[in-house]
């Protein structure tokens, strides 16, 4: 691919249960400025009993689909949707977001810089918001600085989801300019990582960094292939002209105790394998910490608490497993831990939850 012109470009969806959303992501695929000979629509479904397979064959016959046997997360999802592919690119976009017209353009026209492995999309809230001083949970991320805009509202905003993704100072992953308003975005082109929502990726680069980890099932698998990619001397660039328009956390809910599971157990294990040893011991700490509020404010019977104390077990069952990975992923890399995490954008916002 470096020099020549793309020929094999694979757009992938993963999805469960989601043939309500389905057609809003499809729609927006197709209707790309690209040569349909060019792009080839995948949909993996992991074992749906929604109707998604019916609605699929019924409304888009030209849309591969590939049934899984069982859900196997978006981790594996999207690592059975390129187990036979060998092309030159692939566009991830999650099952509840929709790209404008010429994002997946811009995307591609990005992976033919220097070394880039990943170009990130301008991922936006869907919908319009405002600010609020209310204490219920109302906004996207769970707090209450943020509330849908009914239409026409003057207050309403565009908010940003993301640019690009950030490992914070904990160990923590997240999206950075989450909630910042859409016109006072002025990203860096470089980021640490790329937003496995809604991004293109260059195959050569997946493949010298070792693919998709489908273990991970469900968030930071971004996050570590970001790692892999770096360590292998491969840059993430975000397009700020690839727009997407995302609903948040709409396939899993961002307090579930399923989101809760996968996100701390996940982010141990990718701290482990790949961060500076002060990061990897703050995400620790962060996480057992978060243990012990949970239990204190919901009880430690509480579906959350059960949830994280189940997580935290589970990575230090694994832990001698992910610090072999940390020592084979980085042997001969490319850069220092330290040095994938430097000088790549403004400062990150204040530590969020990865999604």
């Amino acid at each position: 691919m470096p020099g020549g012109a793309l020929t094999r470009v694979r757009a992938l969806v993963v999805t469960w249960q989601a043939a309500t959303m389905l057609p809003e992501c499809l729609d927006s695929l197709l209707a790309q400025d690209v040569d349909p000979a060019l792009l080839e629509v995948v949909v993996v479904d992991n074992a749906s009993t929604d109707g998604t397979r019916e609605l699929l064959a019924r409304a888009y016959p030209t849309v591969r689909v590939i049934a899984s046997d069982r859900n196997r997360g978006f981790a594996g999802g999207v690592a059975l949707g390129l187990a036979d592919f060998d092309g030159d690119a692939v566009v991830l976009l999650n099952n509840d977001a929709r790209l404008d017209l010429g994002a997946v353009r811009a995307l591609l026209d990005a992976l033919a810089g220097d070394r880039v492995g990943a170009a990130t999309a301008r991922v936006l809230l869907a919908g319009q918001w405002r600010r609020t001083a209310g204490a219920t949970s109302v906004s996207p991320d769970g707090r209450s600085a943020w509330e849908p805009a009914g239409g026409g509202d003057p207050a309403g905003v565009v908010l940003v989801n993301s640019t690009g993704n950030v490992v914070h100072a904990d160990g923590s992953g997240g999206d950075r300019d989450w909630l910042v308003p859409a016109d006072e975005e002025h990203a860096d082109p470089e980021v640490f990582g790329f937003y496995g929502g809604a991004s293109a990726l260059r195959w050569e680069a997946v493949v010298e960094a070792g693919g998709i980890d489908a273990d991970l099932f469900l968030y930071y698998e971004d996050t570590d292939l970001s790692w892999r990619l770096r360590a292998h001397g491969w840059r993430v660039v975000y397009v700020r002209d690839a727009v997407a328009r995302h609903r948040h956390a709409a396939s899993s809910g961002a307090t579930s105790p399923l989101f809760r599971y996968y996100n701390t157990r996940n982010s141990l294990v990718v701290a482990t394998r790949h961060a500076p040893g002060l990061v990897v011991l703050r995400a620790w700490l962060r996480q057992a910490g978060g243990l012990i509020r949970a239990a204190l404010r919901d009880g430690p019977g509480a579906g959350v608490t059960t949830a994280r104390g189940r997580a935290l077990r589970d990575a230090l069952v694994r832990l001698p497993r992910s610090l072999a990975e940390r020592r084979s992923l980085w042997a001969g890399a490319a850069v220092t831990r330290r040095d994938a995490l430097r000088a790549v954008g403004p400062p990150p916002p204040p530590p969020r939850a990865h999604s």
